[in-house]
């Protein structure tokens, strides 16, 4: 299930491994092709600690306290990211049936295709539970929802109230709720997200190094480009610049008109002087992500352009002041959206067309959203919490002409919140004090 920015990452790697195949970390001698700026750069990845096991089972005990407060027995989730986050398993989903249960007391539990078996003792062998993992295994002309249910009867769960982890197939949901009639099948989110929508000072730490090193793969991407390469030509210097740092990363890029559709187009685009360029990625560090934005040109940008890329600076600081602990999550959208409208480009979603930033973790976008009258209900009443971190993205898309949107990620502290980079000051000089000429 391939997000946006996976698949924009996606295409960006393929682009970038046509030129530069990638490195071992610390590689001293990248190929001929490879531009001075991005041969340049140094490895990061030692400096990237992973999460321990002893981190997973806190995240274990933190979401049977959550499933005790909201009234669930336990917990199912398939391969995805909070797979990675309790489990440590990184699996990869089919039609079979592969679910981990955690429930609220006693042990987790897996339901696995016979055949899998090895594999999964490999992976739960490599997790917080050990080698010792209770792994339930069913062959391929058996009924796997018969075994889960009668594994959730084993442990006293027949009739109690299950939460599905929200990205796990409806078909596997449908199949518990067939096998096992008594149980209540509802939403596991404000266990999964409650957990995970607040990070501990590791998980930053990580988020932190994913956006520097974004940041310095763009910077170095920059110094290489050049009038009339291709899009591509340039999503692929991203890509090569992040490989270079020991990351897998990559961004989308938009030329011209095509930065007024926020999320771009497929046409193709050549990079020309004086012309507005759009790029939005990020990597991933041990699992978390990064999500960067800038809108530069190369040359001289027009007054309106200027005036345009002000605005929306002052739309990112004023999120960033409203994101203080306590305050409405909403309210961070209000203070970018209004200071946009003032300035000309309102009412409403007229000019500045979406919310003004997502939560941001081991997905690029995930748990909770800053948007007035948020579309998922568990999240309406939420404040701003320390931890929580997000996307800070105003922009202004001026369909035929341009659109601007600059974009860090930020944390919410207990003084108020901080972005991860530097604010953009320069719609002409993007990456000032990171990049030589």
């Amino acid at each position: 299930m391939p997000s946006r920015r996976s698949f924009l990452r996606s295409t960006s790697l393929a682009a970038g491994a046509a030129v530069l195949p990638s490195p071992a970390p610390g590689q001293e001698a990248p190929p001929a092709s490879v531009p001075p700026s991005i041969a340049a750069l140094k490895s990061m990845r030692g400096l990237a600690r992973p999460i321990t096991n002893q981190e997973r089972l806190s995240r274990i005990e933190r979401a049977r306290r959550l499933m005790r407060e909201h009234g669930l027995d336990a917990v199912a989730m398939m391969g995805g990211t909070s797979l990675v986050y309790f489990g440590n398993i990184r699996w990869w989903n089919s039609e079979r049936l592969f679910l981990m249960f955690l429930p609220a007391r006693g042990e987790p539990f897996y339901v696995c295709p016979a055949f899998e078996e090895d594999r999964a003792r490999e992976q739960t062998s490599a997790g917080p539970l050990g080698a010792h993992a209770d792994i339930r295994t069913w062959e391929e002309d058996e009924d796997p929802y018969a075994l889960a249910a009668a594994a959730l009867k084993d442990r006293g769960l027949a009739a109690g109230r299950l939460g599905i982890e929200e990205t796990t197939f409806f078909t596997f949901a449908h199949g518990l709720a067939a096998g096992a009639p008594a149980l209540h099948i509802v939403s596991a989110t404000p266990v999964t997200a409650g957990c995970r929508m607040v990070k501990d000072a590791h998980e930053i730490e990580l988020m932190r190094l994913a956006n520097r090193a974004t940041l310095q793969a763009y910077a170095a991407a920059f110094a290489a480009l050049r009038e009339g390469m291709t899009q591509d030509d340039f999503e692929g210097l991203i890509a090569q610049a992040h490989q270079r740092l020991g990351f897998q990363g990559g961004a989308g890029v938009q030329v011209g008109e095509f930065t007024a559709l926020p999320h771009g187009s497929a046409t193709p685009q050549a990079i020309r002087r004086d012309t507005p360029i759009l790029i939005d990625g990020g990597c991933s560090v041990e699992g978390y992500e990064s999500d960067i934005s800038r809108t530069f040109v190369l040359g001289k940008a027009t007054d309106k352009m200027k005036r345009v890329f002000e605005i929306v600076q002052r739309a990112q600081r004023a999120a960033l002041a409203a994101a203080k602990p306590g305050a409405p999550l909403e309210s961070v959208d209000a203070a970018a959206r209004g200071l946009i409208a003032e300035a000309g480009y309102g009412p409403g979603f007229t000019y500045f067309t979406h919310r003004v930033g997502h939560g941001i973790g081991m997905d690029g976008h995930e748990w909770p959203y800053l948007v007035k009258n948020n579309m998922f209900g568990w999240t309406r009443s939420l404040a701003a919490t320390p931890g929580m971190t997000f996307s800070n993205e105003p922009g202004i898309y001026i369909r035929g002409e341009f659109g601007v949107r600059l974009e860090d990620d930020m944390v919410v502290t207990e003084a108020g919140a901080e972005l991860m980079t530097p604010q953009c000051e320069s719609i002409e000089e993007p990456f000032q004090g990171l990049t030589s000429s």
